[in-house]
Formats: structure tokens, sequence, C-alpha cells
């Protein structure tokens, strides 16, 4: 047989492959001078736990934390309880009857379960909405004879209109430097639309709770300033990401003048149409703040074997906002604590510290509750070794917010990993308390924890009338409560407390 030595031409293609491979093998030997005694590190590999976390975490209670795990993944207890606390008792603003419902109702779940159940009286505010109706009475091309309806819902902290409403013309501000830059003579006896845009591409990247922040700033301080510069009322963008012509609600500074929220689409249509004259609007909102009235927040022990004077809180908020039933915030935050209580009971094991379920009443409309913890519980905030609190929802889990020292987030990587099966391992350091509710108990220096879900849909949904039972996923509400047993037992069952 006769073999064709003779070379093949160098085509470009050929050329630019040689060139590309010389580059590549430079690139690998530059990097491996540079590292001359680096050894290979395999791409899964787990790091070695150090022999603290050995010690906290033996192998015992590894096995313990595996089987909490496995059993809250197959459990529909949180599931029965949130179907039980949106449509059986529905919403629940603090102050209302429902509200009630809700305490009484968690209180006897957790004495079914065997706990040491105890009410702490909570004084809390009671607003109940009226009547919330708005059109456009004068702009543009309007046709004779003929208004434009504007869908929006009156703000928690809201003023009242007279019963036939208010008459007045509306000026659009963009933020609160343009609010100022128009000064009293342009503000006073007209309604302030705050136009800030909720950034729906950082929610869909996995940044909705910075959207979040960047927008409810108008509604939590909006009508306030827009009353000291002499406005009769104030309107907000609804804060939320799904533009259905849905208005959300929400709390709000007391600024002395009636505050509501347009949906995004009328807060398009009044901007675009100041841009082409004067718009006037008919506004008829009428809340009223009712005496206050006595509420409470539920306390559910489940004692420790050891140390059960040493407390690991569990916990959500019980109330919620009105116009929906109080689904995702946060009926999905206080049954999830309460499955970490009933899944220890189910399968027979006993912290050894006192595991403590919460459901916190008034966080919507102020805070009592978590304010009258602190009154009641501060001097023993030294004993309370770590607090976990969810109010984001009830989307998969990623892990957990995590606000303590750097050493005591390391010694938490044995239990991160027990959850890395369906992805709850991200221990995701935050400078801010990771809930309202266990703030108090953070800036005290308690090791503080929040579920940290998949909050991309979230604010679609967050303190509007489409927070119901449907928009929760029975497989994630289990993984949500399998990241709150989980890490509630680990927490109260290590060698040690965490650093502080």
């Amino acid at each position: 047989m006769t073999t064709n030595h003779s070379a093949s031409p160098l085509t470009p293609a050929k050329f630019c492959f040689i060139v590309l491979f010389v580059l590549i093998f430079f690139s690998i030997a530059s990097a491996q001078n540079q590292r001359p005694n680096a050894s290979p590190i395999p791409f899964a590999a787990q790091p070695e736990l150090s022999q603290a976390e050995q010690a906290n975490f033996p192998p015992q209670l590894l096995e313990e934390l595996s089987a909490i795990k496995a059993a809250a993944l197959s459990d529909d207890y949180a599931y029965r309880q949130i179907a039980h606390l949106t449509e059986n008792i529905g919403p629940r603003p603090s102050g209302s009857l429902q509200a009630k419902a809700a305490v009484d109702y968690v209180a006897a779940q957790m004495r079914e379960l065997g706990l040491d159940v105890h009410l702490e009286e909570v004084r809390v505010p009671h607003w109940v909405r009226g009547a919330e109706t708005a059109e456009l009475t004068e702009y543009a091309g309007q046709a004779a004879g003929t208004t434009q309806r504007i869908v929006l819902t009156a703000l928690g902290g809201s003023t009242s209109t007279p019963a036939n409403g208010i008459m007045a013309d509306v000026v659009v501000v963009n933020s609160f430097y343009e609010l100022n830059a128009l000064g009293r003579d342009q503000v006073a006896g007209k309604i302030v639309l705050f136009n800030e845009l909720f950034d729906k591409q950082k929610a869909a990247a996995g940044m909705a709770f910075m959207a979040y922040g960047e927008a409810v700033r108008y509604r939590g301080a909006g009508p306030k300033a827009a009353a000291d510069l002499g406005a009769v009322a104030a309107l907000v963008r609804s804060v939320g990401g799904a533009d259905f012509r849905l208005p959300h609600t929400g709390f709000s500074l007391p600024g002395g003048i009636p505050a509501g929220a347009v949906t995004a689409e009328d807060a398009d249509l009044i901007a675009h149409l100041s841009t082409q004259g004067k718009v006037r609007m008919h506004l008829t909102l009428t809340p009223q703040k009712l005496p206050d009235a006595t509420s409470y927040n539920v306390i559910a022990d489940l004692r420790g074997s050891e140390h059960p004077e040493e407390f690991v809180v569990v916990s959500g908020h019980l109330d919620s906002w009105d116009l929906g039933t109080g689904a995702i915030d946060d009926a999905a935050g206080v049954v999830v604590a309460m499955e970490a209580a009933e899944i220890l009971q189910k399968i027979h094991l006993r912290p050894r510290r006192t595991l403590r379920v919460i459901a916190w009443m008034d966080e919507e409309n102020g805070g009592a509750g978590s304010q009258a913890y602190t009154k009641d519980h501060s001097t023993e905030f030294p004993h309370h070794v770590a607090a976990i609190e969810s109010d984001s929802g009830a989307a998969h889990p990623l892990g957990f917010d995590i606000r303590m020292t750097p050493h005591a987030a390391e010694l938490l990587r044995p239990v991160l990993a027990v959850l890395q099966s369906f992805g709850g391992n991200v221990a995701m350091p935050t400078s801010y308390a990771p809930g309202a509710d266990i703030a108090a108990m953070s800036e005290a220096g308690v090791p503080a924890l929040g579920i940290l879900q998949d909050g991309r849909t979230y604010f679609n949904y967050h303190h509007s009338a489409a927070d119901t039972l449907d928009k929760i996923v029975p497989a994630e509400l289990r993984e949500n409560a399998a990241a709150m047993a989980v890490m509630g037992y680990a927490l109260a069952s290590m060698k040690d407390p965490l650093p502080r």
C-alpha cells in the first residue's frame, strides 16, 4: 500500500485552530506556573468539617436532621393549616374578628400537639376599609359628558374623604425631589400622585426585594410628605410586579390626608394625560380608624430536654391585609413554623433547647406584636439562642438570609448540607434583620435567620386581592416546612449555641 506523505496546505481554518491551541496551552502553563504547589480540587468536593462543626453536629444529630427533612417533605400538615386559615377564616387584619378567630385556631392546634401554649396580649390598631372610588372628571381630549374610572384602594393609615368625596387637580411626581421642587405653591390643594415604577427586571433577576425597597418608600412616606406641602390627598403607584389593573395596599405613615394606591395602568394613564394638560379627579375614600383592640401573640413552647430556659424562635405573622386572604403574606410563615413542632412530635424528637413557635400579631399595621414581645421578654434575649421568621412567601426556598457573625454562619454548614438535596443550602449574609418581627432580637445580638425564597413573583400578589390559597404550591410549601424544621431543630439541639 502506498502512503501519501505530502503535506496538505495550511488553510485559514487550520491556522486559526493552531493559534487557538497555542493560546490555550500557554494560558494553562502560565496558570500552573503561578500555582506550582496547588493540587487539583474536585469540582463538586464538599469542604471538610472543622472540629467545632463535628462536635456541634455529631452523626446522630445529622441523622435526626435528615429524618426531619424526609418527614417534612412528605407531610401535608402545613397545607391543611394554611387552607383553613385562608379559606375558612379568611383575611385577618389586626383588630378584626377573623384575626381573633385565627389566634384561637392556632392556639388550639398547638395545644393539640402537646405544646405549652399561652397568649400574650397586644393592643393593636383597628383600621377598616370603606368606599373606594375615583374618576377623572377633566382632562385633555375628553369626550363630552364622560369620565374615566380609576381603580384604586386605600392605604393603611389613610384618613377619610367626606362621604361625597373631594374634587381636585392631580399633580404627578416621580420622586421626593420632584415633589419638593414643586413647592407648596404648586402642591397645596391638589392630589399628588407618586409614580415610582416597580423594577420588574430586578425582580425577574432575583432581586425582587431590592425593587420593592426602592418603590415602597413612596407608599410609606409619600402621603406625609405631600400633606406637609398642603396636598389634599396622596396616591401612589401600586408597589407590585404584575400589571393586571390590580391595586396593592400596605401601611403608610399617617399624614392626616386620604391616601390610596392606584393600579400601574391607571398611574400610567394619569401620567400620560398630565403631560397634555390639566387632570382633575373626583376621589372618595372612607376608611375608619376604630379604637385600638386587644389581640394576642400566640406563643407555643416545645420544652427542651436539657436547657428548657434557652429558646429558639420559629415564627411567622398571623395578621394580613384585607384585600386577599393572606396566603403568601403570611399564613405560609405561620404554618411552616407550626409544622416544625408537628414534625418533631410526630417522629418523637425532643430538642435540647426549647423550640418556641410564635404567630405574631400586627406585623402589617405597625408591629405592635413584636413590640409587646420585646417589652415582655427583652431581659430574656440573652437566652434566645436564635430566631427564625418566614415572611417572604411560600415559593421554593433557596436557603436563609442570616444576620450573625461570620463564625456563627460557618458553624451552620452541616445543617445547610442537609438541605442541599432540594437546593435550600444558601446562607446569604445581610446587614438588616431578616424579619420585621425578629428585628429587636436581632438588634440585641440574637442570631437571626429568614427563609430566603424565590421571590421573582412574590410582589405580583403581595398585599393584593390575588394573595389567595391558589398561589401556594404544595410541594414548595413542604420544602419551606423542611427548611424551617431542620434549621429550628439544629439550632435547638447543637452542642453549643451559636456565638454572638
